[in-house]
């Protein structure tokens, strides 16, 4: 019972970062906007959180930095991709490859001078984990609350983004821009502010992801701290066919394999310590083959029909 405690205990708290960035993606897609930047952004909001932290000593402030970095940086996606109609995968990859050569940079030189001025290899505050000692002692319960406020965080979120997606007035309109949004345009919608406020708010919850790697998860900074699983958002993504509520599901997915291959390696198992880490990955790839294949079958489309498209009311 402790072993099965344990591994649910790390799936959620691996899952965490990638359910709060997945929840970011959905809302951005939702409105129309392809934001292929999510690694670019994750990996600057792990970097801003530690290097915030470690000078500032205070965890609400690293969050604080991460987010506003996460939503300068959806901005700029939003301008280039709503104002300037620039092409949504080209801007997206250009954020990622951005955030990927630029938070390596920084990581070499926003350090102290003891360290050479590299961050790699330092410790500084970590979101601890949060539960009163009678919850720890509970087998399967205390994996659920024997977690961070970020995870706490995420449980809330959760229901409140299908909530506002599904039931109220607000998510039907920003559902009606991904749909349709010459329909949504001459229902008064703006379509333009609708599309700039949920590819922020987006941006601020993928970095926020991101964060919780760098203060939680694998507390420090290292090169791609990341590791991919901002590719990993896109296709949970379309796992959950744009509906918050399934997202979880993925993320919890991807989370188990990876605190199951993580045992193995500890437990010193004669498998491969590569083809543990690829795991989680591969995994992955399945899980989305079947979803495409089931969804081809169903006949059902998650995605908005103008993902990706570019609107201007002169185009009318």
């Amino acid at each position: 019972m402790d072993f099965l405690t344990s591994i649910l205990t790390i799936t959620i708290r691996a899952g965490t970062s990638l359910t709060i960035a997945t929840i970011g993606e959905i809302l951005t897609e939702r409105s129309g906007i392809l934001n292929l930047g999510v690694e670019g952004i994750m990996l600057m909001g792990a970097l801003s959180a530690f290097t915030a932290v470690f000078y500032s000593h205070s965890i609400a402030i690293g969050l604080l930095v991460a987010i506003g970095v996460g939503g300068l940086l959806a901005l700029l996606h939003a301008f280039l991709t709503t104002t300037m109609r620039a092409n949504q995968v080209v801007s997206g990859l250009s954020i990622t490859l951005f955030g990927t050569g630029f938070s390596s940079f920084l990581g070499q030189r926003l350090g102290p001078v003891a360290n050479n001025f590299r961050l790699v290899g330092l410790r500084t505050e970590r979101i601890v984990p949060l539960a009163p000692e009678w919850v720890k002692q509970i087998p399967i319960i205390s994996a659920f609350f024997n977690q961070d406020i970020i995870t706490y965080l995420v449980y809330i979120l959760l229901p409140l983004a299908w909530f506002f997606l599904y039931k109220t007035r607000p998510g039907l309109w920003l559902r009606s821009v991904g749909e349709d949004p010459q329909t949504a345009d001459a229902m008064g919608i703006d379509v333009t502010k609708t599309r700039y406020l949920y590819t922020i708010l987006g941006g601020m919850m993928i970095a926020l992801g991101g964060a919780h790697l760098s203060l939680s998860y694998t507390p420090g900074w290292s090169e791609n701290i990341t590791g991919g699983r901002g590719w990993i958002v896109i296709a949970l993504v379309i796992f959950s066919m744009w509906n918050p509520a399934r997202a979880v599901w993925g993320a919890l997915l991807f989370g188990g394999i990876n605190a199951v291959q993580f045992r193995l390696q500890a437990s010193g198992t004669s498998i491969p310590a590569n083809f543990l880490n690829m795991m989680p990955y591969i995994g992955t790839i399945i899980v989305l083959v079947v979803m495409t294949w089931w969804e081809a079958l169903s006949k059902k489309v998650g995605a908005p029909a103008a993902l990706g498209t570019s609107y201007m009311r002169e185009d009318k």
